[in-house]
């Protein structure tokens, strides 16, 4: 019988001590930052929420090859809310309570915002809103000493004076009618609108409600019509507002078209077809190679996602899909840890400058202000052949420069409502 001497011993002894502790970091190191990922993947309201998630797959996989944060991965744990307030609910519960998320990009529609983001507030998981515009969203728990909700779009309060400066003083139309979906983005953008109007001292003389799947506007754009109407201001979602476009049509009644961001949206586009062309819209961004950055982004989106017709389906859906988790990722390596209070409290003051495609995010929060676009950042676009382009060369001019947050930028209405 062969004798180990004591040295050896003791060597295969710090092998095995040292092979098991990298066994252990390894794990450790594994072990997968979990980020969740709630919008309509099916149903009227998905071509934003699929743009917007495969932009957050795409910022996920970036951030993963290059490392991850803190030496881990990032896990998105997607759930489709199909646009509807329960179901918006039901998901906030899962991710907290079963899947342990971390934080949760996405709502698409106000209504399930506001429904949902309420249990994340109560679980101090911050949730960072990357396409609901309802100006209330941030403000939902201004009540509360702290505040765990943050938003990278163009809010309403932004957007509803961009669209009645452009009909009233760009476009020079005196008479105007609203309309609005029933749901809760439409009638609170449908009260932004107004109030913004009222600032420039013109009533608008129609105001008229439809319900989503609605296929047939005659009877509101009728009133619109004998009302004098000379441009109709949207609030909506893309099939509703390709059928305010069709129905023009049917009437022989051609008026601009001047509204919310999702004009933009393919579903409007594509349905409306020939009738849609030269509406216009705010727009964080166009899908056009301004920037470097944003180059990169829209060759890489294509190629990974190859959509229909070289055509992102929501652009501005996309890019802050992306910008948000790059957003998320800066918190949490300064925060150094997934705690949701450090998450919040290092998104309220991120030191570095964060290179988004949408603008360079430099101090885009603070402790009163989870806003990061302002004002002097959204740009117009219009549909022209299938597409949207930059309504203005004077826009595309501002979108070829890195547009940082600017907290004095004139044009937003007060968004606490």
């Amino acid at each position: 019988m062969t004798t180990i001497p004591k040295t050896a011993t003791r060597a295969l002894s710090m092998v095995a001590w040292a092979a098991a502790l990298s066994l252990g970091s390894t794990a450790w190191a594994a072990d997968p930052i979990k980020i969740g990922v709630s919008g309509p993947f099916t149903g009227g309201s998905s071509s934003m929420g699929v743009s917007m998630r495969d932009g957050v797959r795409l910022a996920a996989d970036e951030i993963n090859k290059s490392g991850g944060v803190l030496g881990r991965q990032i896990q998105l744990v997607e759930r489709d809310d199909e646009a509807k307030n329960e179901r918006g609910v039901q998901i906030a519960q899962e991710l907290i309570n079963k899947e342990k998320v971390v934080a949760t990009v996405g709502y698409i529609n106000t209504g399930v915002a506001l429904a949902s983001q309420r249990f994340y507030q109560d679980a101090k998981i911050p949730v960072m809103n990357n396409v609901a515009t309802g100006s209330l969203i941030t403000h939902q728990f201004d009540s509360q000493p702290e505040n765990y909700i943050f938003r990278n779009a163009a809010h309403d309060s932004i957007q509803a004076p961009m669209i009645v400066e452009e009909a009233i003083t760009r476009r020079g139309f005196k008479k105007v009618a609203i309309l609005a979906d029933s749901t809760n983005y439409g009638q609170l953008g449908r009260a932004d609108l107004e109030k913004a109007l009222e600032l420039k001292g013109v009533k608008p003389v129609a105001i008229e409600k439809f319900n989503i799947k609605d296929v047939d506007m005659t009877a509101q754009l009728l009133k619109a019509k004998e009302a004098g109407a000379e441009a109709v201001l949207t609030y909506g979602i893309g099939p509703e507002l390709a059928q305010i476009a069709n129905g023009m049509t049917k009437l022989g009644w051609k008026v601009p078209m001047i509204g919310s961001w999702t004009l933009s949206m393919a579903n409007y586009i594509d349905n409306a077809g020939p009738g849609g062309e030269g509406a216009r819209m705010p727009q964080t961004f166009i899908q056009e190679p301004t920037t470097p950055k944003r180059q990169s982004f829209i060759i890489n989106y294509l190629k990974t996602f190859n959509p229909k017709n070289a055509r992102i389906d929501s652009p501005v859906s996309a890019a802050q899909g992306y910008d948000s988790i790059y957003l998320l990722a800066a918190a949490i390596k300064q925060a150094g840890g997934t705690e949701g209070p450090k998450i919040k409290a290092a998104l309220e003051d991120l030191k570095a400058p964060v290179e988004g495609v949408v603008t360079t995010y430099n101090k885009p929060f603070t402790k009163t202000d989870h806003e990061a676009i302002t004002a002097n950042i959204p740009v117009f676009g219009e549909v022209k052949g299938q597409r949207v382009i930059y309504a203005y060369e004077s826009d595309f001019k501002k979108a070829s420069e890195v547009r940082v947050k600017d907290p004095n930028a004139k044009g937003a209405l007060n968004s606490k409502k």
